[in-house]
């Protein structure tokens, strides 16, 4: 095959109604002109909003206000021939005085407390799981009992904080217990 120069060769020509290559073009005049004659527009807009805010800023009737003429007292007074203040009506009803001179009664009321409460927060059938929970209540900063038990299903080894002699003191321990994740306490009332 036969080198062929392509760098001094000429290029090819164009055809000038070719329906594949070139695109029809938009007119290009046009928008140009829409342009021009939106930012002419503006510009005489603003431009006469600037002279308008201006005419109003040096015209000497707006700089003075306002003022109308007050109507006193004493000209209502001559107009209208009246007193000063029409008379108060007579209550019809006397809970304003009643109010006025009113006793709130104070009764003395005794809170009695039921007695001593403990808190039980699981039983178990064997020592070691209730030991276990002993242990965990330990590292919350409480002391626990285990309590042995028997009933009619065995033996039973029970959990137990207290005694408190209020109920809140119970609660505030029960809401710790809680925070460290050991749920189910139930306060109750010492036997």
């Amino acid at each position: 095959m036969a080198n062929q120069d392509y760098v001094t060769r000429a290029p090819a020509k164009k055809k000038k109604n070719s329906r594949r290559g070139k695109k029809p073009s938009k007119n290009v005049t046009t928008i140009s002109l829409k342009a021009k004659l939106i930012s002419a527009l503006l510009v005489i807009l603003i431009s006469a909003f600037s002279y308008g805010l201006w005419s109003l800023k040096t015209d000497p009737s707006t700089k003075t206000p306002l003022i109308l003429p007050v109507k006193t007292v004493q000209d209502k007074k001559t107009n209208n021939n009246t007193k000063e203040l029409p008379k108060l009506p007579k209550e019809k009803w006397t809970y304003v005085k009643d109010l006025a001179t009113k006793e709130i009664e104070v009764g003395q009321y005794e809170v009695k407390e039921k007695g001593p409460y403990k808190m039980q927060c699981a039983s178990f059938k064997t020592i070691e799981r209730a030991d276990t929970l002993k242990a965990r209540i330990a590292f919350t900063g409480l002391e626990a009992r285990v309590i042995k038990s028997k009933g009619k299903n065995g033996t039973w080894y029970k959990v137990v904080l207290g005694p408190y002699p209020r109920k809140r003191l119970a609660e505030k321990d029960k809401h710790m217990l809680k925070r460290n994740n050991i749920n189910y306490c139930q306060i109750m009332l010492m036997n």
